[in-house]
């Protein structure tokens, strides 16, 4: 059952209080409505539970300050059998979730979970705003940030909490040794959605990226300085060689015109480039990655130490994936260390022609 408007604005009210007046309301109501009109495929329904507590919905977790969330499970029922509607997913049964981030994705078929890192990634939603902090906004004062919603899962409800956002959609981000599935949520209906790309980009022209790769464009799109169009964009494009802007609004759907001009946003970014003879738009892998060389800046004084547990397992993560990497082009393993995104052969023709 789709978790009523009611329901939200009720919860907008008790976490902003007066800045939910009127007209925050009729923009929730907005875009409520809209949410809702921008149905999605649905893979399956899921079942949200803490520490072996049910809750019957992503919301009721957001409003109750005493959930405990050492260990969250998101199970599918029922879930698809394997096939076509797992396309450029994975197929599973449920995920696991630690507060460390770390967290187990089981398979459809019996089997043993597979180890894998988890974040949480803020998608659509709402932000509740009086008339008058719109007003200050539109003539150039401060507006609320909403960068840092790619963390833990609990960091990930407490940033909502402590911006009083109402999240639509969010997705959960499976670092796994071979690749990172992206899982997309749909919290109003308590669905996981399709992957956008199932039955409209054929899965051979789908290019598998290394999770040091996709960490760092997930960095980049968790900043929350898209617009949600040219994060999608810029996710499908970096899981390809390349696609033009009329293939890319076949996937994702909207007037292609909307996709131009997310796509030329990209570019001024300079994350990706743009092919006059072809039409196609291609990523710029390298801007997502640290420069030869780099080193880790040092932390601050007050900068919190993140969990040495933690971080041994994501180096342990970015190692496997690393060691599984393969050339784009030939599909022939990269050696390990420092290294462009071809191998050194593919890199020697590309030179010459």
């Amino acid at each position: 059952m789709d978790v009523s408007l009611s329901d939200l604005d009720a919860l907008a009210r008790r976490f902003a209080g007066e800045r939910h007046d009127a007209y925050s309301e009729r923009a929730l109501a907005r875009g409520y409505e809209e949410f809702l009109g921008r149905r999605r495929v649905s893979l399956a329904p899921f079942v949200l539970s803490a520490e072996e507590r049910e809750y019957p919905s992503f919301y009721a977790i957001l409003s109750d300050p005493d959930a405990k969330l050492a260990t969250v499970e998101v199970t599918l029922d029922p879930p698809p059998p394997a096939g076509p509607s797992w396309e450029f997913l994975r197929p599973m049964d449920r995920i696991v979730v630690r507060a460390d981030g770390s967290g187990d994705v089981y398979p459809l078929a019996q089997g043993s979970p597979e180890r894998a890192i988890v974040r949480f990634l803020l998608r659509e939603h709402y932000l509740p705003r009086s008339r008058p902090e719109e007003e200050r906004g539109a003539a150039g004062g401060t507006r609320v940030a909403l960068g840092g919603f790619l963390g833990t899962f609990d960091q990930g409800v407490a940033a909502c909490r402590r911006a009083s956002l109402l999240p639509f959609s969010v997705a959960l981000l499976l670092y796994l040794p071979d690749e990172r599935v992206r899982v997309e949520l749909d919290l109003v209906r308590s669905t996981v959605l399709a992957d956008p790309r199932a039955g409209r980009l054929p899965a051979a022209r789908r290019v598998r990226r290394s999770a040091r790769v996709s960490w760092g464009v997930d960095r980049a799109v968790g900043r929350g300085e898209l617009p949600l169009l040219s994060a999608r964009c810029l996710e499908v494009l970096v899981d390809s060689s390349g696609l033009t802007a009329v293939e890319l609004a076949h996937i994702l759907g909207g007037v292609r015109e909307l996709v131009d001009s997310a796509l030329q946003g990209l570019v001024a970014r300079q994350w990706v480039t743009f092919d006059h003879r072809t039409g196609a738009y291609r990523p710029r892998l390298e801007a997502f990655l640290p420069p030869p060389g780099a080193t880790a800046r040092p932390l601050e004084r007050d900068e919190p130490v993140a969990d040495p547990a933690l971080r041994t397992s994501v180096q342990e993560l970015i190692a496997a994936a690393d060691a599984r990497a393969t050339c784009p082009l030939c599909g022939n393993p990269l050696p390990p260390g420092p290294r462009g995104i071809l191998c050194d052969s593919c890199a020697a023709k590309v030179d010459a022609g």
